[in-house]
């Protein structure tokens, strides 16, 4: 589309910086410090003590105690999860993942020859998780839950009853929890608490990073918190082992870690306030248009609407014709694990409030055509 000269409006990348928001300028200059400081060298396996130490005592200070020697500092969330999915889960091993998904989790299953076993987010109640459905899932060869809370793509953000209900469940099973927090600070009324705070003892890792809150995903630097239950033990001896072999993560960013988690945030009192202004006319557009309906988000940067499709077309039919027609980039559900014929998409509304206007203006008019 763009090589034949149409602008491309882009609704589907979750990246800050790409929309405008900016790194804060005190961790760009932790980092070129670090790099002027010659601190360009290979560092230990698992991460600089003082990044290390500074991710503890974040936790610890939230409600959920975690000693330093039990925090990795990861290439993004990303790795982390990798890294925790190779040392716990072995061929056929199975892990309930959410639908819709976070595409990494499956392909890093696949990768491991495992299985994942999707539980669903109704839509109807928030996108809250389905516990009964969760009950019925769980086999023999179950080793794990991922909950992704803030979630991404529905910009939800789970009940206090519903976290309670997930720990009890992973318990009763003697499941891992994998906690992807990734988007803790972006709670549109404050940050929201980590699961170790409601039960520090369960068998928690907890995933999140400088990419989203604090507006550096270029820098590929996030961390992994493994909770103090004994269950743990040999999981926290597997990573090490495995982050040993890739030799460090990013070492000059690191040292931005420390400064984020101590020091100034205001920066996120404001992106948060912009968040909740783009969230809020995503959603008064969306549900004016005829055949559009949408579970308003909570958190981050997502929504997750859904269109009336005529019967026959998919997801991604309505997607790529809105392309064609607008240069609106969405991503179709159907890539989150949705059914294709249920309609569902994820925008990312990032973009300035005047911009997002226009969009949803092209929006309006191509769904109200699409639909005759």
């Amino acid at each position: 589309m763009e090589a034949a000269g149409t602008r491309v409006r882009y609704l589907n990348i979750g990246d800050p910086v790409a929309f405008g928001f900016h790194t804060p300028l005190h961790l760009i200059g932790a980092v070129e410090r670090a790099m002027r400081d010659d601190h360009n060298t290979y560092g230990p396996s698992a991460g600089i003590v003082a990044a290390r130490e500074a991710v503890a005592a974040e936790y610890t200070r939230n409600g959920f105690p975690v000693s330093a020697d039990r925090v990795f500092i990861t290439a993004g969330t990303s790795e982390g999860i990798e890294l925790t999915l190779s040392a716990v889960i072995e061929p056929g091993g199975e892990v309930l993942v959410p639908m819709p998904t976070y595409p990494l989790y499956t392909a890093v299953l696949a990768k491991l020859d495992a299985k994942a076993k999707y539980y669903r987010l109704d839509h109807n109640r928030g996108w809250m998780p389905d516990l009964d459905q969760l009950e019925r899932l769980v086999t023999s060869a179950t080793r794990a839950i991922v909950i992704i809370d803030p979630n991404n793509p529905t910009g939800a953000v789970y009940s206090k009853e519903t976290r309670l209900a997930l720990l009890a469940f992973a318990e009763r099973h003697g499941l891992l929890i994998l906690a992807d927090e990734v988007y803790g600070d972006l709670g549109f009324d404050g940050p929201v608490a980590p699961y170790g705070l409601l039960d520090p003892d369960a068998a928690i890792i907890s995933f999140s990073s400088l990419s989203k809150a604090y507006l550096a995903p270029g820098w590929r630097t996030g961390w992994m918190a493994i909770g103090r239950s004994p269950r743990l033990d040999d999981v926290a001896a597997a990573v090490k082992k495995l982050a040993d072999g890739r030799l460090c993560s990013t070492v000059p960013m690191q040292h931005a870690i420390a400064p984020a988690l101590a020091g100034d945030r205001t920066h996120q009192v404001s992106f948060r306030r912009e968040l909740k202004a783009r969230a809020d006319l995503t959603m008064s557009r969306l549900c004016a248009m005829p055949g559009v309906s949408c579970v308003a988000p909570t958190a981050a940067f997502y929504a997750m609407p859904r269109i009336d499709l005529p019967p026959g077309r998919t997801d991604e039919h309505y997607v790529k014709a809105l392309l064609h027609a607008t240069g609106v980039l969405c991503v179709y559900g159907s890539g989150f694990g949705l059914p294709p014929e249920e309609g569902f998409l994820r925008i990312v509304f990032l973009a300035p409030l005047d911009e997002l206007t226009e969009i949803y203006d092209l929006m309006a008019s191509f769904t109200a055509q699409y639909l005759q």
